[in-house]
């Protein structure tokens, strides 16, 4: 059993519910205790701090917290909890304080939208915060509008896979760059499930060459293109970046299915398509090391956290090796 627990951030919001049971059951997978983080609203926080200034004990100790009582109605009617479950109502900005919540988690689990947000919106910006800032792993669990039931493999991912790997991991990959972090939780939780890690890398495609005309009867080719446009050798020398960077994963564990997948065109389109047949899609925030600033989450994490069909996990550096 992990000594880190799952924490799931609910505000009473059908969205942040839907998070509550995928963190309920990624608790139970990883044999670990699970914390409910609520933040209190203003309101609430406002009258505690009031009481304490005046003193009144005539007050109630306690502002009514309907959150909390409609959360652990829905945990004691759930078929099964963790070992260790426990509510925190918090105080202090919605960022500021679950990010402290999340601080030694094993992963912190929220929902796409919270309460009040713009329907419109496909991504709040409490969860967009988190997601670039929080120390742990944060998993964003999209509403049902987004979400798509599990398919057999996708050819488009460029995946041979049968359909029993529908509801693999998908880990998006680019050789050089990506936190061995990442890679480990993509792994460890493909093993907590039981499933596949299917490993999506995506190269660009060349542009088609470009004539240049030197005088009226002599056409030279641009230099520095082949002499054809085309990018198997591409994917191969992604494929083999990806094998070498694979090995000592797969050697942690030997018990995980890998399929590898080298895809020409936009790595963020090719994830969100893989979102489709997926249980969870896993990308990495940019290392701090190769950033302007730790805080930025980067395109492609963006664009998936934004058009992904099922949950996403973005996972920051998390030592210093990495």
């Amino acid at each position: 059993m992990s000594n880190a627990p799952v924490v799931a951030a609910v505000d009473g919001s059908d969205h942040s519910l839907l998070a509550l049971e995928w963190a309920r059951t990624a608790a139970l997978r990883h044999r670990t205790g699970l914390v409910v983080a609520h933040v209190l609203p203003d309101t609430a926080q406002l009258y505690a701090a009031r009481r304490s200034s005046l003193a009144d004990a005539s007050q109630p100790e306690k502002f009514a917290d309907p959150v909390g009582e409609r959360v652990r109605g829905i945990l004691a009617a759930a078929p099964e909890l963790p070992d260790e479950v426990r509510y925190d109502a918090l105080e202090g900005s919605v960022p500021e304080a679950l990010r402290v919540a999340g601080e030694g988690a094993l992963m912190l689990v929220m929902g796409s939208r919270g309460r009040g947000g713009f329907a419109a919106l496909l991504l709040g910006s409490n969860s967009r915060a988190l997601a670039s800032s929080a120390a742990c792993p944060v998993v964003v669990v999209p509403h049902a509008a987004r979400s798509a039931p599990a398919e057999p493999s996708d050819a488009s991912a460029g995946s041979d896979a049968s359909a029993g790997s529908a509801g693999r991991v998908v880990l998006g990959l680019h050789a050089a760059e990506t936190a061995d972090d990442v890679l480990a939780f993509a792994f460890a939780e493909a093993a907590a499930r039981g499933t596949t890690v299917q490993v999506v890398s995506a190269y660009a495609i060349p542009p088609a060459p470009t004539l240049v005309m030197d005088s009226p009867f002599q056409v030279i080719p641009p230099e520095g293109l082949a002499d054809d446009g085309d990018a198997v050798p591409a994917e191969r020398e992604m494929l083999r970046s990806q094998t070498a960077r694979l090995v000592p994963f797969r050697a942690r564990w030997p018990q995980v299915r890998v399929e590898q997948a080298a895809v020409p065109g936009d790595p963020a389109e090719r994830l969100v398509t893989a979102s489709r047949a997926a249980a969870l899609v896993v990308v990495g925030r940019h290392h701090p090391r190769r950033s302007v600033g730790h805080l930025m989450i980067g395109s492609v994490a963006h664009a998936v956290l934004h058009h992904a069909h099922g949950p996403v996990a973005v996972v920051p550096t998390l030592s210093d090796d990495s």
